[in-house]
């Protein structure tokens, strides 16, 4: 059984929700915990890092149809701009007779022929000083082919008293003609192009839904190495024999030595699994395909068994290597149970993996590494042996663990002469390695906001407290509100302090963070493996003793206590239905299916019968009830302790164990 890490939070009653949030880690009968490591820089993938410089034919394609789209829209602006040419300034158009007559009366001073179009200038000295703009030029037409001199000519009119300009449009004309004949052609060419495109790559997309997902990380790309790792020794030892025969499997083989083929990492979120299976890759340094189990699901039939079978296929090419399914529990997940029956998509996936894993077809040289933290959903024939065989179960680190993660995640840090790691690896207990490595994190931006040049342990205890429970929240609170959260987290302090089962409070606050408006913080001071009875007991009524102290000060009680209710309750539930703690006897009543206990929202019905469910509820109240009673007790000989830390947290708003120890005095040794 795991170690129980006890603090009590509670939020503003006036808020109107949940008041009080504890974190309890309570024993259970099967591991469910684990360390966790630094999280190592990720490679890049299929290249370490660069780019390619090359053009790829995907490439090419794209910049070809940037290019025509360009071509396109400039010979349309062409087109535009030469139809626009010539229209110029605004001019009104007559007959050619009045043309001809205004150069017989000697009026016009220019004419420009383009194409049939003509243009008569008028002469400035015949210009009225009233003329409008269109009034100096006109505009008449002619017939096509007819020349102006012709025309002048036949009027009896001098062409040479007027000053005529022809011009040549015969280059514009040719490229208009030549437009309208090959842009048609070229947009409907594009057109059609960009359509069979499109189809091509649905087509292709198609067939691609078969393709694994998986990532490769090549031997050539930065590995992380089990130096890299920490507070995981007896995983990091049972997977060096994986090592070694990636290495050299001749060693095995002559020895008619079987290596497991596949091993499964068992442990609780942010533990470490899918570092330590890549640790397992750079030190054996073969090709290493990491994927999710969700990766292999699609809406389509048959495409999960299809990427499975892609993926050992390529694994089996570049063998020895290394295959990593994070989260197998969402493909794994045990058969029959399903609303599809046997043709569902899952199942046909995890049919695949059984079958590559340990089928007809040899499949040497590729190990497979699965990570899990339900190991109980799983089916059973993915863990007997011949597929997954072997399991390494990542527990929480204990005090020296905690210490090596520490010191490793301490390095790149600087930090003050008052920061202990001793004291603080025994301040951590309960932390995962991923709490520890973000509270160094959390610790080094503080520092940094703060200006600092080094973390000091002021730091460090802000960062714990912010890791677990959430960053300050300033908010307006009445006085009302501020004395009734006050006496809410002495009661708790208070009734803790005078059990000698409890750990000593280490920080109480009436300051809000995450959800809560203030917390007493009771962190073990040792790494336990089991729990009494005694102890159980008497957490419950150091949860209930807010609600008591409520009761007791103000002859009321608020929701301040909500959450604590369901942490004595959980505690209680836990005694009666599966530590045997209650008058019902040595018995597990809690239900349970053929993989497991069920989750506790399932709990309730299910393979209980009535009269049993009764009794148990009956226990659960009858164990509350006793702590709740301890608790009042408590809090009536201390009463005049209790109105002075109430008074402190008004004052100062929170209370360390050397302050409040000061009030209370020191506690009894257990």
């Amino acid at each position: 059984m795991d170690s129980v890490n006890f603090q009590m939070c509670g939020t503003s009653p006036s808020i109107g929700k949940l008041a009080v949030v504890q974190s309890l880690r309570m024993p259970r009968s099967k591991n469910e915990h684990n360390s966790s490591i630094e999280k190592p820089k990720l490679p890049s993938l299929n290249g370490g890092g660069k780019i390619n410089p090359k053009i790829t034919p995907k490439k090419f394609m794209g910049t070809l149809k940037g290019l025509a789209v360009y071509v396109l829209v400039g010979l349309a602006a062409l087109i535009f701009f030469v139809n626009l040419s010539g229209g110029g300034k605004p001019s009104t158009e007559v007959p050619i007779s009045q043309v001809v007559n205004d150069v017989k009366d000697n009026k016009i001073d220019k004419i420009t022929i383009t194409d049939s179009q003509i243009t008569a200038k008028y002469k400035q000295s015949l210009l009225s000083d009233e003329g409008k703009q269109s009034d100096k030029e006109v505009t008449s037409r002619k017939e096509p082919g007819e020349s102006i001199y012709q025309i002048l000519k036949d009027a009896d009119v001098d062409p040479k008293a007027v000053n005529i300009e022809v011009k040549d449009t015969s280059w514009s004309q040719t490229w208009l003609s030549l437009l309208g004949t090959v842009l048609p052609i070229l947009l409907m060419v594009g057109f059609f192009f960009f359509i069979f495109r499109q189809a091509r790559e649905g087509a292709q997309s198609i067939f691609a839904f078969g393709q694994s997902r998986a990532r490769v990380f090549s031997k050539d790309q930065p590995q992380v190495k089990f130096d890299d790792v920490a507070g995981v020794e007896e995983a990091k030892k049972e997977l060096e024999e994986v090592v070694d025969f990636l290495k050299s499997p001749q060693k095995y083989r002559a020895m008619g030595a079987r290596i497991p083929k596949g091993v499964l990492l068992v442990g609780p979120p942010g533990t470490g699994k899918t570092l330590l299976s890549r640790a397992v890759a750079g030190e054996a340094g073969v090709p290493f395909f990491s994927i999710a189990g969700s990766e292999f699901m699609e809406m389509l039939v048959g495409v999960g068994a299809a990427r499975v079978r892609d993926m050992f296929g390529q694994a089996k090419k570049n063998a020895p290597a290394i295959i990593f399914i994070d989260e197998i529990e969402s493909i794994g997940r045990a058969r029959g149970f399903g609303m599809s029956g046997g043709h569902d998509e899952r199942e046909q996936t995890l049919n695949q993996i059984l079958v590559e894993m340990d089928g007809f077809t040899p499949n040497d040289l590729v190990i497979v590494l699965g990570a899990t933290n339900r190991p109980d959903l799983l089916d059973q024939a993915l863990v007997r042996p011949g597929r997954f065989d072997r399991r390494v179960v990542l527990n929480l680190p204990d005090l020296e663990e905690r210490r090596a993660i520490i010191q490793l995640h301490m390095k790149g840090k600087p930090f003050t002469k008052d920061v202990n790691t001793e004291r603080l690896a025994r301040r951590t207990v309960g932390f995962s390695g991923a709490d520890l490595a973000n509270m160094l994190n959390e610790a080094a931006i503080l520092a940094a906001r703060e200006g600092k040049k080094a973390i000091d342990a002021k730091d460090l205890e802000e960062a714990a407290t912010k890791v677990k429970l959430g960053p300050q929240r300033k908010r307006m609170q009445t006085e009302e509100d501020r004395k009734l959260s006050a006496y809410h987290e002495a009661g708790h302090a208070v009734v803790g302090h005078n059990l000698p089962q409890v750990d000593p409070v280490h920080r109480i606050s009436i300051v809000a963070r995450g959800m809560s408006g203030g917390h007493t913080m009771f962190p073990p001071t040792e790494d336990r493996s089991n729990v009494r009875k005694t102890r159980l007991v008497e957490q419950i009524a150091t949860a209930l003793g807010g609600q008591a102290a409520e009761s007791m000060v103000f002859d009321d009680i608020s929701t301040g206590a909500a959450s604590d209710l369901q942490v004595a309750t959980s505690i209680a539930r836990d005694m009666v239905t599966e530590y045997g703690m209650s008058d019902l006897g040595p018995v597990n009543v809690k239900a349970q299916n053929m993989f497991g206990v069920w989750p506790q929202a399932m709990e309730e019905g299910n393979g209980v019968s009535e009269t049993m469910q009764t009794k148990i509820d009956a226990e659960i109240k009858k164990i509350i009830d006793t702590a709740y009673v301890q608790a009042q007790g408590i809090l009536k000989s201390n009463k005049l302790k209790l109105d002075k830390v109430a008074k402190a947290l008004l004052e100062k708003e929170t209370l360390d164990a050397d302050e409040f120890e000061a009030i209370v005095g020191k506690k009894k040794a257990s």
